[in-house]
């Protein structure tokens, strides 16, 4: 007699028919416009050049949105969480425990005035009742875990007195140290050179890989979502436009992706100048 199949994981975020509205004088601004995906326990590529939407996306999801805006969706869950009907509290209590956001440089997004350590505790204290000694003991073991060599050096430094890199390990760390199970990483590796980009993000897969968790990585780098995700979803106008596995990008079939596709540098051929994406007004409909 056969085993049956074991019955498929439910998604850990599902998000569908997303809008996201601002007032203005001229009536209401969409910079989300129908967005829709699920995320399971892999890693989503959100790419989209500046005002394409997929920010505003993250910042939704995570209920930072400006109190002005108008955020509407037909479902937008976290497991079964009901992210729409809970309460300011309850969306501040599930920031930090059950999900987590990098934003794009941690000089903006660290207390200059606060050292790192005490910075990262305040953050596990204030969703598990551990005590300053446990807490301390955590912190170092997250610094550890995302390659900081001397931790407890690090733990008694302000933010300007490290790098770039190593900053962004440090809000890496204290936005995983409560174990939440959805990491977003907004440009997470934009300010930083080449070689660090590529230790963040092999950080970044190591832990997601280890714990089960579900990431969204939004940039502007094609190449880069490409060859780090699982999945890309292609934002234009607030839209998605494509939405396939980053190993099929060549694949993709909207005139938008093929435009951004054929703008890539490549090593084969001589580029030069490189062609420009020849907008057209469909793709805003």
């Amino acid at each position: 007699m056969s085993t049956p199949a074991p019955s498929p994981l439910p998604p850990l975020l599902s998000v569908e028919n997303l809008r996201v509205g601002f007032p203005t004088r001229t009536g209401l601004i969409e910079a989300v416009r129908g967005v829709s995906f699920t995320l399971g326990r892999e890693r989503l590529g959100i790419v989209g050049e500046s005002g394409s939407g997929k920010s505003q996306t993250g910042r939704a999801i995570m209920g930072l949105t400006p109190p002005q805006a108008r955020v509407t969706a037909d479902r937008l869950t976290l497991g079964e969480r009901d992210l729409l009907t809970a309460s300011p509290k309850v969306r501040r209590g599930l920031r930090g425990k059950d999900m987590a956001m990098i934003l794009q440089d941690p000089r903006y997004s660290l207390n200059p005035v606060m050292p790192i350590g005490r910075q990262i505790m305040e953050t596990l204290r204030a969703h598990e009742p551990v005590s300053k000694a446990e807490a301390r003991t955590r912190a170092l073991a997250m610094l550890e875990a995302v390659q900081i060599t001397d931790p407890e050096r690090v733990l008694a430094l302000h933010p300007h007195e490290v790098s770039g890199g190593m900053g962004q390990r440090v809000m890496i760390a204290m936005m995983l140290i409560a174990g939440p199970r959805l990491l977003i990483a907004d440009e997470p590796t934009s300010a930083l050179d080449v070689t660090v980009q590529l230790e963040v993000l092999a950080i970044l897969d190591t832990l997601v890989a280890e714990r089960g968790m579900g990431l969204i990585f939004i940039s502007h780098d094609l190449r880069l979502v490409s060859t780090f995700c699982d999945r890309v979803l292609v934002m234009y106008a607030g839209r998605v436009v494509e939405d396939l596995p980053s190993a099929r990008l060549e694949e993709a079939q909207h005139p938008y992706t093929r435009g951004l596709l054929n703008c890539l540098p490549r090593l084969d051929q001589d580029r030069h100048p490189l062609p420009t994406l020849d907008r057209q007004a469909e793709w805003s409909q």
